[in-house]
C-alpha cells in the first residue's frame, strides 16, 4: 500500500519537479559514490603506511635485548614516521613473549598487550608474523607480532591519529557532498526549466488551438531535437485536422446542395397529393392515372434519396473504417460483386476474366467499390450489352477493370469522373448521385492504390482500380 501511494505521489508531481528530483538524486548518488570511494582509498592508504611503519618497528624491536631498549630505539630511529601529529604523538607499547606465548616484559603507554592465539603461534614458531587489532581499555591498538630467537616481539600503536584524520576527512566529504547536492538541485531546476521551455510553448499552442479552434495556428519549430520533432508532428496533425475539417465542410455543403433538389421535388409531389385529396371540386381531384404517376415518382425519388444518403454515409467514413486488413483474392471479391450485380441489372450480361493474385485489403470495402463500378457500367450499357470485369496481375500490382459497351466518357469529363457529386451533362437525366466513383477512389486510396478512367477502342468506358500485390 505504501509503495502504491509513493508511486501515485510521484506520478502526480509535475514533469519539472520530477526532472529536478531525478537530477538532484543522480548528482547525490554520484557525490556519495565519489566521496565514499575517495574516503575508502585514503583510509586504505593511511592504514597501509601505518602498518608498514608498524612492521618495521616490530622488526627493530625483535633485534633488541629488552622492551625498554626497543622502545628507546624506536623513539630515536623512526620518530618522524611514527608521529603524524607532533603535538599528539601516538602511544606505543613494546612487549616480548617467551616461546610459550607468555608475556616476558613490556614497556610503553600500556602495562601489557593482550596475547591472542595467533600471537602465541608466532612465539612458538608456527607463524612468521601477525597483524591484528586489539582493544586495550577503551582504545583500539594495532599490534604487529614478529618472531625472536627466544619467542616473539610485539609492538602496539594507538591509531587515534589516523582515526581522527579519517573522521575529519569524512566530515569534509559530507559537507562538500551536501553543498554539491544543493547546487545540483538548483542546477537541476534551471536545467529542467530550460529543457521544458519548448514543451511549455507546445502546451500553450495546444491550449490555444483547443480554446480558439483555429487549426491554422502553428507551433514554432526550433532546432532538430526531439522537441522539434514533436512540434513538427503537432503541426502535421493540425494540417491533417484542418484538411479533414475542410473535407467535412465541403461534404456537408455538397450534400446540402445535392439533397435540396430531390427533397424539393419530393415535397412538391407530397403537397400536390395532399392538396388534391382534400379538394371538394371533382374537377380538381387527381385522376387515378395522375395519382399513380405521382406515387411512382415519389417511390423513385425516395429510392434515389435513400441511395444518396447511404452513399454520403459511406463517403463520410473515409479511412476511419474499423474493418481489419486481411489477405484476400481480388478474383473472389469481383466474383461475389458480379453475382450481386446480376439481379440489379438483368438487362445486361456480365462476363469475367479473373486471375488469382493476393492482396492485403478490406474485403467489404473492396466489394462495395467493385459493385459501384459494375452498377455504373450497367447503367450506361444498352439493353443486351455486356459488362466485362477482369483481374490481372503484373509488375507487383493487381488491376481490377470494369468496362461497358455504352457511349463512353466525353474527353472533357474524364478528369472529373472521380470527383464528388460530379455528373456529366449526358448523365443528368439518369438516376444516380455522382458519388459512386468517388467511393471507388476513396477505397483505392485507403488501400494505397490508384484509379483511372478511359474509353475502350469500341467506344465504351473502362474504369480500373490498381492495388499493390501482396500488401496495401
Amino acid at each position: 500500500m505504501k509503495a502504491w501511494l509513493r508511486k501515485r505521489r510521484w506520478r502526480e508531481m509535475s514533469l519539472r519537479t520530477r526532472l529536478t528530483v531525478m537530477a538532484a538524486a543522480a548528482v547525490a548518488i554520484a557525490v556519495v559514490g565519489v566521496s565514499l570511494t575517495s574516503w575508502l582509498l585514503v583510509r586504505a592508504k593511511l592504514y597501509q603506511q601505518f602498518d608498514a611503519q608498524l612492521s618495521t618497528s616490530a622488526q627493530l624491536a625483535a633485534k633488541t635485548g629488552s622492551p625498554a631498549d626497543a622502545l628507546a630505539t624506536l623513539a630515536t630511529t623512526d620518530r618522524r614516521n611514527m608521529q603524524p601529529d607532533s603535538d599528539h604523538p601516538p602511544r606505543v607499547t613494546v612487549q616480548f613473549l617467551d616461546q610459550a606465548g607468555n608475556p616476558a616484559g613490556a614497556a610503553g603507554e600500556v602495562p601489557s598487550i593482550p596475547v591472542s592465539t595467533n600471537a602465541r603461534h608466532v612465539a612458538a614458531g608456527g607463524l612468521a608474523d601477525e597483524n591484528e587489532v586489539v582493544k586495550i581499555g577503551n582504545d583500539r591498538f594495532r599490534v604487529w607480532t614478529v618472531q625472536r630467537p627466544d619467542g616473539a616481539a610485539q609492538v602496539a600503536r594507538d591509531a587515534e591519529g589516523i582515526e581522527n584524520t579519517l573522521a575529519e576527512l569524512g566530515l569534509w566529504h559530507g559537507l562538500v557532498g551536501l553543498v554539491g547536492i544543493a547546487m545540483a538541485t538548483l542546477v537541476g531546476l534551471v536545467v529542467a526549466r530550460a529543457a521544458l521551455r519548448p514543451v511549455d510553448v507546445l502546451t500553450a499552442g495546444a491550449e490555444r488551438v483547443a480554446r480558439t479552434q483555429d487549426l491554422t495556428a502553428k507551433i514554432p519549430v526550433n532546432g532538430q531535437g526531439e522537441i522539434a520533432r514533436l512540434a513538427e508532428a503537432f503541426n502535421a496533425m493540425l494540417d491533417a485536422l484542418a484538411g479533414s475539417r475542410a473535407a467535412q465542410r465541403r461534404l456537408v455543403e455538397d450534400a446540402g446542395h445535392e439533397l435540396r433538389t430531390p427533397l424539393t421535388s419530393l415535397r412538391a409531389n407530397v403537397e400536390l397529393l395532399i392538396h388534391a385529396s382534400v379538394q371538394s371540386d371533382p374537377a380538381k381531384v387527381l385522376s387515378d392515372e395522375d395519382r399513380n404517376r405521382l406515387l411512382t415518382d415519389l417511390d423513385v425519388q425516395s429510392i434515389e434519396l435513400s441511395t444518396l444518403v447511404g452513399e454520403l454515409v459511406e463517403l463520410s467514413k473515409e479511412d476511419t473504417t474499423p474493418e481489419p486488413l486481411e489477405r484476400l483474392e481480388p478474383a473472389d471479391v469481383v466474383a461475389t460483386a458480379v453475382e450481386r450485380a446480376r439481379p440489379r441489372a438483368p438487362q445486361v450480361r456480365f462476363e469475367t476474366s479473373l486471375i488469382a493474385a493476393e492482396v492485403l485489403g478490406r474485403p467489404v470495402s473492396l466489394e462495395r467499390a467493385v459493385l459501384n463500378l459494375l452498377d455504373n457500367a450497367a447503367k450506361w450499357s444498352p439493353p443486351g450489352g455486356t459488362v466485362r470485369a477482369s483481374v490481372v496481375a503484373d509488375d507487383g500490382v493487381v488491376r481490377i477493370t470494369v468496362s461497358d459497351e455504352g457511349p463512353g466518357i466525353p474527353e472533357e469529363d474524364l478528369p472529373h469522373v472521380f470527383e464528388r457529386f460530379y455528373r456529366a451533362e449526358a448523365s443528368r437525366a439518369l438516376p444516380g448521385s455522382g458519388l459512386g466513383l468517388a467511393i471507388v477512389e476513396q477505397v483505392a486510396h485507403l488501400h494505397g492504390g490508384t484509379v483511372s478512367a478511359a474509353n475502350t477502342e469500341s467506344g465504351g468506358a473502362r474504369v480500373s482500380m490498381t492495388l499493390k500485390r501482396g500488401g496495401s
